[in-house]
């Protein structure tokens, strides 16, 4: 954008805002003036960081020094059972058939659990594994192999037990629609090492996307150029990327042209940045037509990298995904995002049993994410790489009925009171496990981590203070982390 344009735009702006988002937005001034010089930094006051609308992806230096530069999050959508998986749990295993106690029922939701239970031990054996010790059971026989190089939050737990807002809160920060997702935050933060790609891409596999739909990786109240942008592991990476049959690259050039032109006369009539944003989307798009299409060529790894991924050439899978996300992280996009669906073990259907579809669920991520850890760390990348994976909250140590009757297979309710999550690399702890629930797997007890402070922990691996990485919307500053509830923390018992 040329300088005389620049300058049309903010007059613009300031004609059209009301006094009151004019006296909360005008960073110009002596005060302003002072601020730049004393810090020499993007940052503004509370928080709020500067950024150009007509390059909203140039990098930004974070509040303080960050050990994750970039974070692939990998979230089995549908919450997958902490006892048949990482929450081993002898005592469960000895009350197994029993009927429930009282005290364990009275005054708890349920998705679907009625009348009294029969207690259900852990239907998978497990052992310990690498110089940590860790308990993980037989169904996930590659992923033993790296537990070493991993971080288990053994007591998370959340205030919702339904699909949709348990999935929102764990990657917006509220159950409710409206609010960025993580990944916005934190490429609005940090913006993006790669111009040529989005900064927050999302994968999904399993047949079906996330309950709550493609809010949890949208943008809310954030400039849209940060949502997530879903793109696929087969075909074009993104629908309509390549260029109509009869239509040049020369063709596309000029289109664009005169499109940027429209839309410059309308931002500087108008005054909205977003404007200027959809400006910066449109360029991007056109980048991507070549920069895409080699980062989403799988086709170019070796023989020996597809046989440790487990990949399937032309289908979408979560082993493709993860070699995919592997190649992204090494061209610098910021936040990788995963979802693999079909983890919700009722035991209503032999495809949601814990002896059915569950065994089917682990096989298909468990060599795929085991090497993506293993690619990472040969690579150098897992040192300033965060990989995160859980799901939205975890399992009951109960059998799941309905109406009172035991389900026709073996399954459990949805638990909001404690579940298990682990990350690796870009500054935690490898080799630990943290936190605890009680002697059934029930309750979150040692160590209680929220959700919120999940969020706070990653805001400081990325070099952001919860509190102080805010946004002007609404008249009021917003931010990642629950501004209502006192208390949310960084965990700093995971840190390295």
């Amino acid at each position: 954008m040329k300088p005389e344009q620049f300058m049309r735009l903010q007059h613009a702006e300031l004609e059209h805002l009301t006094r009151r988002h004019f006296l909360s937005k005008c960073t110009t001034g002596l005060g302003a003036m002072w601020l730049a010089g004393m810090t020499g930094r993007a940052w503004g006051n509370a928080g709020v960081l500067k950024k150009d609308p007509a390059n909203p992806l140039i990098p930004s230096v974070p509040q303080f020094a960050a050990k994750a530069k970039r974070v692939i999050y990998l979230h089995m959508a549908g919450a997958p059972s902490q006892h048949e998986l990482f929450d081993y749990k002898p005592e469960l295993k000895k009350l197994n058939g029993q009927e429930c106690p009282k005290e364990f029922l009275e005054g708890k939701q349920f998705a679907f659990i009625q009348g009294v239970p029969k207690m259900l031990g852990p239907q998978y054996e497990f052992q310990q594994y690498g110089k940590s010790g860790t308990w993980v059971s037989d169904r996930l026989p590659h992923f033993s192999s790296v537990v070493d190089d991993v971080c288990f939050i053994k007591s998370m737990y959340t205030d919702q037990f339904n699909h949709g807002p348990a999935q929102l809160l764990v990657h917006t920060g509220t159950q409710n629609l409206g609010a960025p997702s993580i990944g916005a935050w934190a490429t609005y933060g940090l913006g993006s090492e790669n111009q040529n790609l989005p900064g927050y891409i999302v994968l999904t596999s399993g047949g079906k996307n996330p309950d709550a739909g493609k809010s949890v990786w949208g943008s809310g109240y954030l400039p849209s150029v940060y949502q997530g942008v879903q793109c696929r592991s087969e075909g074009d990476p993104v629908l309509y990327l390549s260029d109509p049959a009869g239509v040049s690259r020369a063709m596309r050039r000029r289109s664009l042209d005169a499109l940027d032109r429209i839309n410059q006369k309308i931002a500087t009539e108008v005054g909205d940045p977003e404007t200027v944003t959809r400006i910066a989307q449109y360029e991007m798009a056109y980048r991507m037509q070549a920069s895409a299409t080699d980062a989403f060529d799988i086709k170019q790894e070796s023989e020996s990298t597809h046989a440790m991924y487990g990949t399937q050439l032309g289908k979408e899978s979560f082993a493709n995904n993860c070699l995919l996300a592997r190649r992204l992280a090494e061209r610098g996009v910021r936040y990788i995002q995963l979802f693999h669906w079909g983890w919700d073990s009722h035991g209503a259907g032999a495809n949601e049993a814990l002896n059915g579809g569950f065994k089917d669920r682990c096989k298909e991520v468990d060599q795929p994410m085991t090497a993506l850890l293993k690619d990472l760390k040969q690579r150098g990348l897992l040192e300033d790489t965060l990989v995160v994976w859980g799901g939205e909250f975890g399992r009951t140590p109960m059998l799941e009925n309905r109406g009172g009757n035991d389900n026709k297979f073996i399954g459990r309710d949805h638990n909001p009171g404690g579940f298990t999550i682990w990350m690796a690399g870009g500054g935690v702890k490898p080799g630990i496990s943290y936190g605890e629930t009680d002697p059934i797997g029930y309750e979150a007890t040692i160590d209680k981590v929220s959700l919120h402070d999940l969020h706070a922990t990653l805001m400081h691996l990325m070099g952001f203070d919860h509190e102080r990485f805010t946004f002007m919307a609404n008249g009021a500053p917003q931010r990642l982390t629950n501004i209502t509830k006192p208390g949310t923390k960084v965990v700093k018992g995971v840190l390295s």
